[in-house]
């Protein structure tokens, strides 16, 4: 109970999302400090993470997977590895990460999703399909894949009817999201809604101005317009 009083505060940071308040609350701990060193690893794993300083976050991260010491938490920290690692463009490690998480069973919609994206990006475009049913199956709200699905599957040119509905209800969800609403936009690019396209592809653009994709699907657009 001492232990636990003695983060009581950094925690309390952390959960009202005072990501660096809480950082700096974990970094100022003395060493000498009687708490649990996998404790702070923890938090500080999560603090790095919320403020996408990804390199430290793995440093911390790593600390507490291997250890081994609360099950729950390794698991969450394995994900967190894996999401890292897809955001760094380490798609081999992400893998890992995330073979490793069914392995032991850890099968949340969210992992689902994760394989499901790094399947399409490796261009397996049947395991990113599976898996995004997978994640849906459990969780038929879960965001990530009523747009990852959706997306695919209009980039597939397949079911652009089930395309649309998965993501207006993504968009519903998440309607200051630039990737949902590209993804809506790209979805009616394909139904030759070219009217809502523009819409849907001009607010991603706005909240996300530098992204690529979103770029690319707007010239498409504008070469049909």
């Amino acid at each position: 109970m001492q232990e636990s009083g003695l983060l009581d505060e950094g925690i309390f940071l952390y959960k009202n999302k005072k990501y660096s308040q809480a950082l700096k609350f974990f970094l100022d701990l003395p060493p000498e400090s009687e708490v649990d060193k996998m404790e702070v690893a923890y938090y500080l794993g999560l603090c790095y993470t919320r403020l996408e300083q990804y390199d430290d976050a793995l440093n911390f991260l790593e600390q507490v997977v291997t250890s081994g010491t609360q099950l729950e938490r390794s698991l969450q920290c394995r994900f967190l590895l894996a999401v890292i690692y897809t955001i760094s463009g380490r798609k081999r490690l992400a893998e890992f990460e995330l073979n490793k998480l069914l392995e032991t069973g850890y099968m949340t919609p969210s992992v689902y999703a994760a394989i499901a994206f790094i399947a399409w990006e490796q261009k397996d475009t049947q395991k990113c399909l599976e898996f995004y049913e997978k994640s849906l199956k459990e969780d038929p709200e879960n965001v990530t894949s009523l747009n990852g699905l959706g997306y695919v599957l209009a980039c597939e040119n397949k079911d652009l009817t089930k395309a649309l509905s998965l993501c207006k209800k993504a968009v519903k969800s998440s309607p200051k999201s630039a990737a949902c609403l590209d993804s809506l936009g790209w979805v009616y690019f394909k139904l030759g809604l070219y009217d809502d396209a523009k819409q849907y592809l001009e607010q991603a653009e706005k909240l996300d101005t530098n992204n690529l994709q979103i770029l690319e699907h707007i010239k498409a657009l504008n070469k049909v317009g």
